[in-house]
């Protein structure tokens, strides 16, 4: 079992991320930036930040599959059985839209990314927030993504509200991402 609130810095970066702040911590793979996918303003940072496109969308990660269900109604339990056996890990699926993930989070897209994380201080940010998180990568949009708090300080500076302290899986990898509906690999891990 995953002590949770281990961590000051978890804690505080959970409050931060609640209060609107945008966040760094560590990933299966690299470190990502993270904020609350209902704050329009914290995300519009992340994308500031990246210099990304809204377009692009964002992935969601969750501590456990059950913060997902809202976003799950769609969905057949056979459809759920399937990404559950990959959870936690590093694959992330596109589920349809329900309607409940906004525009500046799937990217005006019909289908919303979400992945449970197998990271222990990601999964335990997002228990702590109580909620799916925004999950991407933290580098600036071109250069490669940050496998250390030296690299996030030099891409961001002062411009986070917090960092959950950790190491990270160490990969580069990104997560590979499923296609529910059709199956397909829409990008390889």
């Amino acid at each position: 079992m995953i002590n949770y609130t281990r961590h000051f810095r978890t804690r505080h970066a959970a409050r931060c991320l609640l209060n609107g702040g945008v966040v760094a911590y560590p990933t299966e793979a690299v470190w990502g930036l993270g904020c609350d996918p209902e704050n329009h303003y914290a995300v519009a940072k992340i994308l500031a930040l990246k210099g990304r496109d809204v377009d692009k969308g964002l992935i969601l990660i969750g501590s456990d599959i059950a913060m997902f269900e809202p976003y799950l109604t769609s969905t057949s339990l056979e459809q759920q059985q399937r990404m559950s056996s990959t959870w936690p890990g590093p694959v992330t699926w596109l589920v349809p839209n329900n309607g409940l993930a906004p525009d500046w989070i799937t990217g005006g897209q019909p289908s919303v990314a979400i992945r449970v994380t197998a990271h222990p201080v990601a999964a335990a940010l997002s228990h702590l927030a109580g909620r799916p998180i925004v999950s991407t990568s933290a580098n600036p949009q071109g250069l490669p993504a940050a496998l250390s708090l030296t690299k996030i300080k030099a891409y961001f500076g002062n411009n986070l509200d917090a960092i959950a302290s950790g190491l990270t899986g160490g990969t580069n990898k990104p997560s590979e991402i499923r296609d529910l509906l059709s199956g397909e690999i829409k990008r390889a891990g």
